[in-house]
């Protein structure tokens, strides 16, 4: 059996060896001009075409995957970004939980962003160029069997060609042995000679017809399918970029909403530490006097992480208007009336002093709050962190009560332009701007 074998392959061997030799003398040939070659220019530009959509198709499968690489090295460096802002982001600093859970969003996003493109373009784009080989493989063959057939052409052609003159020289040696042979033995001679000349011309045109079907089927089948592979390349790079596109829209709209939050917050941070880092110490309760009620020190560092408790009032009372029309007067009026009294001396040296700047007509200077203040009362002002207040001198002096200063929030009075809303907070809630 293994002798079997081996003769089986080096017959395969063989013919192999024989199939490239006889195509490798047709093509030496063609190229001297000795014999025609089978074309077909439409084909051949078919060809270009397929050459041409399989190199644009790698280099764009190339690119993409590049691509895909950056991204993974973008979101690499984004996640150790954000693991170095979350490790040095303090526990009672703004925002710290926010700034954990932005930090695992942002992670999920680029993850998200990396697998929508592998998933909806990389691996449309990897199914696109997985049919080329084969076709590639069937044109090469196509022009293979192609030589075959001029070869086979080409041959019988040439015994056409010869079985004339064997014809003639038949009947010549027939002629011959006419007069040297006994005439039993002529017809046989004479057929045989004629017998052999047939089986090369049957052989020929038989393999003639073989490279010729085998051929026209391979011609045909890639007719097909070339010009239909060439249109489908226009569906294949739309899908490939229109979804890219909006799997790119989608995430940097997603990450500029990260973005911005996380301005947000830093922004936030920086105003609380600007705020701490100017505020006054708080007043302490109980401290000054009534001549002293209005008194914001500049020279103080900062204020306290958090304030004291705020002064103690007496009782809980009415805005302090001992007139129900007194709100009817103008703020510019009542300001004017306050200066007169003998009692606002301080509070009209604020104004006189320039700490009001650019202040509307009345008020004595503005601060901001630096800590959150719930009303308790009717007559009290609320206070959230950052809130502008215009400070207003009291009335009637002594119903001010020690460590409270009564104003308006600047918001109210820019919309409305009236102090209807005035009321008393404390002190040491605020700083002076």
């Amino acid at each position: 059996m293994a002798e079997i074998g081996k003769g089986g392959t080096a017959g395969k061997l063989a013919i192999s060896v024989q199939k490239r030799l006889t195509r490798a003398q047709e093509k030496v040939m063609q190229k001297l001009g000795k014999a025609d070659e089978t074309r077909d220019t439409a084909f051949e530009e078919m060809v270009a075409n397929f050459n041409k959509q399989m190199t644009e198709g790698s280099k764009l499968q190339k690119d993409l995957k590049a691509y895909l690489m950056a991204v993974k090295t973008m979101h690499d460096a984004s996640r150790r970004l954000q693991d170095c802002l979350a490790d040095m982001y303090e526990p009672d600093w703004f925002g710290k939980e926010e700034m954990d859970a932005m930090k695992e969003d942002t992670d999920t996003l680029w993850l998200d962003y990396h697998q929508n493109i592998t998933d909806k373009s990389l691996t449309s784009l990897d199914s696109y160029l997985a049919q080329f080989p084969d076709i590639k493989a069937r044109i090469a063959k196509r022009d293979r069997k192609m030589v075959d057939f001029d070869s086979a052409r080409h041959h019988f052609s040439s015994l056409q060609k010869g079985k004339k003159k064997d014809e003639a020289k038949i009947a010549k040696q027939a002629a011959l042995l006419e007069m040297a042979a006994p005439s039993w033995a002529q017809g046989l001679i004479s057929a045989h000679q004629v017998a052999q000349t047939n089986l090369s011309f049957n052989q020929a045109e038989e393999e003639l017809g073989r490279a010729q079907k085998i051929f026209e089927e391979l011609n045909v089948e890639l007719q097909d399918e070339l010009p239909s592979l060439w249109d489908n390349r226009v569906g294949v790079y739309v899908n490939t970029f229109q979804g890219l596109a909006g799997h790119q829209e989608k995430f940097h709209g997603e990450m500029s909403k990260l973005s911005q939050n996380l301005n947000d917050i830093m922004t936030k941070l920086e105003e609380q530490r600007e705020l701490k880092k100017d505020a006054p110490a708080a007043a302490k309760t109980g401290e000054g006097s009534k001549s002293e009620g209005i008194n914001h020190s500049d020279s103080a560092s900062s204020a306290p992480k958090r304030p004291g408790p705020p002064p103690s009032r007496p009782k809980a009372r009415a805005m302090p208007s001992p007139d129900p029309e007194e709100d009817a007067v103008p703020a510019a009026d009542s300001a004017v009336a306050a200066a007169t009294s003998p009692t606002t001396t301080t509070q009209q040296s604020a104004v006189t002093n320039g700490s009001g700047g650019d202040l509307p007509p009345g008020f004595l200077y503005k601060v901001k709050a630096v800590h959150e203040y719930a009303a308790t009362d009717g007559d009290e002002l609320e206070l959230k962190i950052g809130d502008d207040v215009l400070v207003l001198a009291f009335d009637n002096p002594d119903e001010q009560d020690d460590g409270w200063l009564l104003g308006v929030q600047e918001a109210h009075w820019v919309q409305n332009k009236d102090t209807s809303a005035k009321g008393v907070f404390p002190e040491n809630f605020t700083q002076k701007v």
